[in-house]
């Protein structure tokens, strides 16, 4: 809107300063950089986000591997927090003793986090693992990283437009400090003669 304004100015007015034009142009070249430039960031920040989130999610797939434990038995305690990664962890409530054979064949035993209520002995849940059994957190889901590179994307976008208005309000304000200054020094040298006979006032 400040941009918007600032084209204003250019209407023909016979009080209008240099300074007035120069800062419309300023105006303009900010809403066209709001317009063009920042989404364009935005959906190259975007696409390169998505790229790097998506090879990320098929090494993932590649090295983490769903089991299925076996409870031996539970434990108490404090729950520890689950992974921010999986939304599944979120669900998971109880620390249990478990069992479980890795995707190479060895057999493990250790305390996880079941994603069962009241766990007993012999109950059966799912877990992810490494080739080697060593527990891991659910692997990142397309979705969730599709949502997080368009969350960048419109991050970038938003800290370029903020950016350019920014450098915007200091050349305005920059211009504006010049122009009172060139006031203050035609009131210096008017002042003397101000009023008097002859000086034109």
């Amino acid at each position: 809107m400040h941009a918007i304004g600032g084209l204003r100015r250019w209407r023909h007015n016979p009080l209008r300063r240099t300074t007035d034009l120069v800062e419309g142009w300023v105006a303009l070249s900010a809403l066209l950089l709001v317009l063009l430039v920042a989404p364009a960031v935005g959906a190259l920040v975007g696409a390169v986000a998505q790229d790097a989130l998506q090879e990320s999610v098929r090494e993932q797939r590649a090295a983490r591997h769903q089991v299925t434990a076996t409870v031996v038995r539970k434990l108490d305690g404090p729950v520890p927090e689950a992974d921010p990664e999986s939304a599944g962890g979120r669900d998971a409530r109880t620390r249990v003793i478990a069992g479980w054979t890795a995707p190479d064949g060895t057999a493990h035993h250790a305390a996880v986090l079941a994603d069962l209520k009241s766990p007993r002995p012999g109950d059966r849940f799912g877990m992810w693992t490494d080739t080697h059994g060593r527990p891991v957190a659910r692997p990142l889901d397309s979705a969730t990283a599709t949502t997080h590179a368009v969350l960048a994307g419109f991050g970038a976008a938003l800290f370029t437009a903020g950016v350019v208005e920014g450098v915007r309000r200091m050349i305005v304000r920059h211009m504006v400090r010049r122009r009172y200054a060139r006031w203050d020094q035609a009131w210096d040298r008017a002042g003397p003669d101000w009023g008097r006979t002859g000086t034109g006032s």
